[in-house]
């Protein structure tokens, strides 16, 4: 007897994709464009430059570590009794109330900005663990890249809408009753939280998580760390999962390392801070159709061969990126970058949604998103050793295009193990 097909916007598909347009917010406005300006010139006034980045450095890579070392045991914690969703909302009230603490921040009190702004990125990183998992949860198996596409397209949509309106915040602040730009910056921090914890709304009324088969689990803690050390041995053993979220590191380490170069490459060829915002918002908004697109290219062709169109797109970009001179030809990089970057992103959600457990998708996801915290590691030191051995800039971007070399060779490894019947399988 034949399944029926699920529409694709049912109601918990829906609403598990608001809940990306919820938390982009903080991801475009507070993470990419204002915070890091707005802790330099005005929470960190009558402090060295040097030393308000290093305390707000340390900051971040502590809070980046913990999540990165915790991420699988987090995970395991959430498969217990169906308590992702509980985890979830944990997470978001603790991202959404640092969020909205950054607007009592007064200027000078950088140490408080840097903390809340370390538990805020907590918040918002480790409720993606939970929101990754839950997408097998809302999703049936043959709409896996459409639903992880349509999260992500959503997700760009909605970071840029509030991006844009707090730019103009900024812009004209008059308009908005409010006193200056800074008075506006602060008001951009208040009204992410508000639009993170309005929109998260329907994510935890409407979706239902599948009850899982926790007798592996236990009811302690202790129990938690077993059952995730018996979860490890199980991902060694099973061939096609390890090679992917190996594959995953490489390819998502230099699409992170690209992200975290664009800036200051723009900066460096001379583009105003104003045109770089206005590149990020490009990104955002040609984003929004082409996560979609690259999910029906899932769906329909195959997720392997999609994921390897953007890799290819991305190692173009990163050569195309050597002979940059002009901020028109920035702007086409970012367009480029735009139509690839949702889809790498929901493509590699969905295809790992497809080799993994449903019952333990929270731990194994976790072990998905450990990888992508640690996927900032092997860039830079690339970066960094050619340029020493070099002595040119260009040549060290353009060494970026081994990770996306090396991540393509093992994703046809990962996808080659994943057709071949074997004992990696799991109870």
């Amino acid at each position: 007897m034949a399944t029926q097909k699920l529409p694709l916007f049912s109601k918990q598909v829906v609403a598990w994709a608001a809940y990306d347009w919820a938390n982009s917010a903080f991801a475009t406005t507070v993470m990419v464009v204002f915070f890091p300006v707005f802790f330099k010139q005005y929470w960190s006034t009558g402090v060295s430059a040097t030393e308000s980045t290093f305390w707000l450095g340390m900051a971040n890579g502590i809070s980046s570590f913990l999540l990165a070392v915790l991420a699988p045991w987090l995970g395991t914690l959430g498969d217990r009794g169906g308590a992702r969703l509980r985890f979830l909302l944990a997470f978001t009230v603790l991202g959404v109330a640092a969020t909205a603490g950054l607007y009592f921040v007064a200027q000078g009190e950088w140490v408080w900005a840097a903390i809340l702004f370390a538990l805020a990125s907590m918040g918002f990183w480790g409720g993606i663990i939970f929101y990754d998992s839950l997408l097998m949860d809302v999703a049936p198996p043959d709409r896996l890249d459409t639903v992880s596409g349509l999260g992500y397209s959503i997700g760009y949509l909605g970071g840029g809408v509030l991006l844009a309106v707090n730019v103009w915040m900024t812009l004209d602040p008059t308009l908005f009753g409010l006193v200056d730009a800074a008075h506006a910056v602060r008001v951009s921090f208040l009204s992410v939280a508000v639009w993170w914890a309005l929109f998260a709304l329907p994510i935890f009324l409407t979706v239902r998580e599948r009850t899982s088969d926790v007798s592996h689990v236990g009811s302690t803690l202790r129990d938690s760390f077993v059952a995730l050390g018996n979860t490890f041995r199980e991902v060694r053993r099973f061939r096609p999962v390890i090679l992917f979220l190996l594959a995953y590191w490489m390819y998502i380490d230099g699409v992170n390392t690209i992200q975290k170069m664009a800036v200051d490459y723009g900066l460096s060829i001379g583009l105003e801070t104003s045109s770089l915002i206005q590149a990020i918002l490009l990104v955002q908004f040609i984003g929004f159709p082409a996560a979609l697109l690259f999910g029906w290219i899932g769906q329909r062709i195959s997720p392997v061969k999609g994921l390897f169109i953007c890799i290819a797109v991305y190692a173009a970009v990163t050569v195309y990126a050597t002979f940059l001179d002009t901020a028109a030809e920035f702007f086409i990089m970012a367009a480029v970058t735009g139509c690839v970057q949702g889809g790498i992103q929901s493509l590699s959600r969905s295809y790992y949604a497809r080799l993994i457990p449903v019952h333990r998708a929270g731990t194994f996801f976790g072990f998905y998103n450990m990888m992508g915290k640690f996927a900032a590691v092997l860039g830079p030191l690339l970066m960094g050793a050619t340029a020493l051995l070099t002595g040119n800039s260009r040549t060290a971007i353009l060494s970026i295009v081994v990770l996306f070399i090396g991540g393509a060779i093992m994703l046809a490894f990962a996808a080659r193990a994943a057709r071949v019947p074997g004992p990696h399988t799991f109870s």
